[in-house]
């Protein structure tokens, strides 16, 4: 009797696997449809208010360009760390309250491999909420809003061309990707330390709402540099002329540093975890 060998699937392959199994999940499809909505909710208001207001979404109106920038950073208070939290819940415990994390386990794949694999999903998602909240906001802040000639008016005054401004809203976009990025690692974390989904989602959103009342009390200042959140508004900081980077450059630092610490508990958990 021929014992036939087996062999670990190549990565390619098991990357398009995790991606066509997480864009076949219902709750993705929805999620990504209430986001496109999120710019065109503010384009709508922004017009029906018609004048001009304080805050970021004031400099919306006849500014178009700025829509989408407005849009991330509104998103990325809660419903975009919600997504990816969701994501990352799935990834792990939800495949083991299923039952089909033991045969992930027990395939011929490396723990690390599994990990990455499920990090490389719950990515995607980040990157796909973030694209279609900026390609949304774009297309409405130029049709619905309008904008002069294409141009953006930034907080100091100056005009860029559309070149310039789409340029702005990419590097927000990038920047909001990276953010998710940690939060989707510590949701990833906890995932894997749990079976079950929703404890993944209170954890991740109660530490957030944590995080936040915690910025919010002047006595707790010296904490502001260790909160992932710290920052999270720094996205205005893009329409700016010259852009201002120092708030966006700490808070990407230190999202790289909450990301670290998310795998690395994460691959350590799944090392040790028994099929």
């Amino acid at each position: 009797m021929t014992v036939l060998e087996r062999t670990a699937a190549p990565l390619p392959r098991m990357l398009a696997a995790e991606v066509r199994w997480v864009f076949r999940r219902p709750r993705t499809l929805i999620t990504l449809g209430l986001f496109a909505l999120i710019p065109i909710l503010i384009a709508i208001g922004v017009v029906v208010a018609d004048r001009n207001g304080p805050g970021l979404i004031g400099t919306v109106a006849g500014n178009g360009l700025v829509l989408p920038i407005a849009a991330l950073t509104v998103a990325l208070a809660l419903l975009l760390p919600l997504a990816v939290a969701m994501a990352a819940a799935d990834a792990v415990a939800g495949e083991a309250s299923h039952g089909t994390l033991r045969g992930l386990l027990l395939a011929p794949v490396s723990r690390l491999r599994l990990v990455g694999v499920k990090a490389f999903g719950v990515l995607v998602v980040a990157v796909v909420a973030v694209l279609v909240i900026a390609v949304v906001g774009v297309l409405a802040g130029m049709v619905v809003v309008g904008s002069a000639d294409g141009q953006m008016v930034t907080l100091s005054g100056t005009t860029l061309s559309l070149g310039a401004g789409l340029a702005r809203v990419a590097l927000v976009a990038l920047w909001v990707v990276g953010q998710l990025a940690a939060v989707g690692a510590v949701a990833l974390a906890v995932s894997s330390l749990t079976e079950h989904p929703l404890v993944v989602l209170a954890s991740v959103l109660g530490g957030l709402i944590t995080f936040g009342v915690l910025s919010a009390i002047p006595a707790l200042d010296w904490l502001q540099p260790w909160l992932l959140t710290s920052g999270w508004t720094a996205g205005a900081d893009a329409l700016r002329d010259p852009v201002v980077l120092d708030a966006m450059g700490s808070s990407t630092l230190r999202a790289l540093c909450y990301a670290a610490i998310g795998l690395g508990l994460a691959i350590w958990r799944m090392q040790r975890r028994d099929a």
